[in-house]
């Protein structure tokens, strides 16, 4: 069961568990997604009626669960009070790591799997390590880690091979075990269902479970709403920070082993830095405020689906795929308004 309600820092006040429960629901972070939720489907339920068939759920939800992957895991570091803009490019190479070792290294799926996620969790460390031991904010070091592995991605791709794309895989040793784990489909009539959303899932009633119910999510919170005074308490903000980003860059993995036993290959120069503006933006539609101590992982989880709705309601209502950057940048620019109004009458909810 996922749950929303914040930790507890205090004890309640008297009388306070009489608040009435509208006060209560206004300060739930996932508050303004889901309205916006309900909202959207509405109006693309009428624009484009094939939205609530199968074959549109299906596409609504596989879009939703690869961004909510990355979305999630964003979320608890946003806050924790930092970014990560590496996890667009660590998709794209810990993929890229994966299918050089197949494809030219004859190396089998589940060793070329683990290699390339111990190359991702090793960026997460050092982008964790760069930012508690330097000060830098994570914004700039993360921002740093996107032009390196970009750089490296596209200039290692070339060297070793002189092809657009990565491709023809599906060969390797295990690679249909791990295509069963990864990237299973269940057939309902002519819509299909992927095994990311069940990821998507399990990643989002977890975080929130952490965020809540652990030592580890009083840890977060703390450590973006009082940063210094959570140090002085003795809260383990440095080694929190650190394990965040190594799990922000796990979710960068897991988008990349999507996308490439999906396809079952990868192409060097596609677009990184909108994947990881998108997983920071469903966060934020979520919940999250930029100055860190307030969201939650299930309103992220509500975002990415917002996120996907807009997008494929769009498509099937046949407008221009323009309109949907319109779209997700009046989302967000409304999701901030709104977040600051939940904000305030968080302030008059006593945590408990």
């Amino acid at each position: 069961m996922i749950v929303e309600r914040p930790p507890a820092f205090s004890a309640a006040p008297t009388g306070a568990v009489r608040r009435r429960p509208w006060r209560r629901a206004l300060a739930r972070p996932s508050l303004p997604a889901t309205a916006g939720l309900v909202v959207v489907v509405s109006f693309f339920a009428v624009q484009a009626p094939e939205l609530l068939t199968w074959p549109g759920i299906a596409g609504v939800l596989d879009t939703a669960a690869v961004l909510g992957v990355g979305g999630v895991a964003v979320a608890l570091l946003m806050i924790a009070g930092h970014f990560d803009f590496s996890v667009g490019v660590l998709a794209l190479a810990s993929s890229l790591v994966m299918a050089m070792l197949i494809g030219y290294a004859g190396w089998g799926t589940w060793p070329a799997l683990l290699v390339s996620l111990a190359a991702a969790l090793a960026v997460g460390l050092i982008n964790g390590l760069l930012v508690v031991i330097t000060g830098v904010s994570s914004f700039l070091v993360t921002l740093g880690t996107f032009l390196v592995l970009q750089g490296i991605s596209l200039v290692g791709a070339q060297r070793v091979t002189s092809t657009a794309r990565l491709s023809d895989l599906s060969h390797a040793r295990g690679w249909s075990s791990a295509a069963r784990v990864f990237d299973s489909t269940l057939q309902m009539g002519i819509a299909r269902f992927h095994s990311s959303l069940l990821w998507w899932l399990a990643l989002t009633a977890v975080a929130s479970w952490a965020l809540w119910r652990t030592r580890f999510g009083n840890a977060v919170f703390a450590s973006g709403g009082a940063r210094r005074a959570a140090r002085e308490l003795g809260v383990p903000v440095g080694p929190t920070t650190v394990g965040l980003f190594c799990v922000t860059s796990t979710a960068g993995w897991l988008m990349g082993t999507f996308g490439l036993l999906r396809t079952g290959g990868v192409q060097p120069n596609a677009p990184a830095l909108g994947t990881a503006i998108d997983c920071v933006v469903v966060a934020v539609i979520g919940g999250c405020l930029l100055t860190g101590g307030f969201g939650s992982a299930f309103g992220a989880a509500v975002g990415s689906l917002l996120y996907a709705v807009a997008r494929e309601g769009i498509i099937l209502s046949g407008w221009d795929p323009r309109w949907f950057q319109s779209m997700l940048g009046l989302l967000l620019l409304t999701a901030l308004l709104a977040n600051g109004v939940v904000r305030r009458r968080l302030k008059a909810v006593p945590r408990s």
